[in-house]
């Protein structure tokens, strides 16, 4: 998410939709503002597309479709919609016919934060997204150092942070097998990066070059 736009605003969800579909670029609606996105890093699409892969593979043959970036997600029945990182729905009102727009019941969301996002994405997004009844794991996992954050609701309907490093597993029911936090950092490089080298100087009582 990114600044703010004012105009235009829409009477419902659906004229946003309307609009949106035109679009260029993407935006995030929600409570009658627009958020225009920016585009990520390549650390963030690595990220992203690991935990992709491995969802479609640890999901593979399961009544499941995991998506990535670009497919909406409608929060509340007020019109408010968001675009997560990725997203799982094993939920069969996900899959009506004709009516590929957005989802709306999924049971697992996972964002790669940036800098200027983070705060963001552990406070009101995560706020927002707890308003989805079927939502049972929300998953933070950053592009500037090998760490994870796993939110899961507990058998009490509460909330429990889990954080992980890349020794770690996580134990999720509905993969049916330990999902290797490692994965997720698959062919990234955390090397600092290398300031670009500059010319030396030139002798001195030697013009500088036209």
């Amino acid at each position: 998410m990114s600044a703010v736009m004012t105009p235009p605003r829409f009477a419902d969800g659906e004229a946003y939709l309307a609009w949106e579909e035109l679009q260029p670029e993407r935006h995030e609606y929600v409570g009658g503002e627009l958020w225009a996105m920016t585009g990520a890093r390549a650390t963030h699409n690595l990220v992203a597309g690991n935990a992709y892969i491995w969802l479609r593979q640890g999901l593979r043959g399961a009544p499941c479709s995991v998506f990535i970036n670009d497919l909406k997600l409608l929060i509340n029945p007020e019109g408010d919609y968001l675009y997560p990182d990725i997203m799982v729905t094993c939920d069969p009102r996900d899959r009506q016919p004709g009516e590929d727009r957005f989802i709306s019941h999924p049971w697992l969301i996972a964002e790669v934060p940036s800098e200027s996002t983070a705060a963001y994405d552990r406070g009101r997004k995560f706020e927002l997204y707890r308003n989805i009844d079927t939502l049972t794991h929300y998953l933070l996992i950053e592009q500037d150092r090998p760490h994870a954050e796993l939110f899961f609701k507990n058998g009490q309907g509460q909330w429990v942070l889990q954080p992980l490093t890349v020794s770690d597993a996580m134990q999720i029911d509905a993969l049916g097998q330990p999902w290797p936090v490692a994965s997720l950092f698959e062919d990234v490089d955390f090397s600092p990066a290398v300031p670009p080298s500059q010319p030396p100087p030139p002798p001195s009582g030697t013009p500088p070059p036209a």
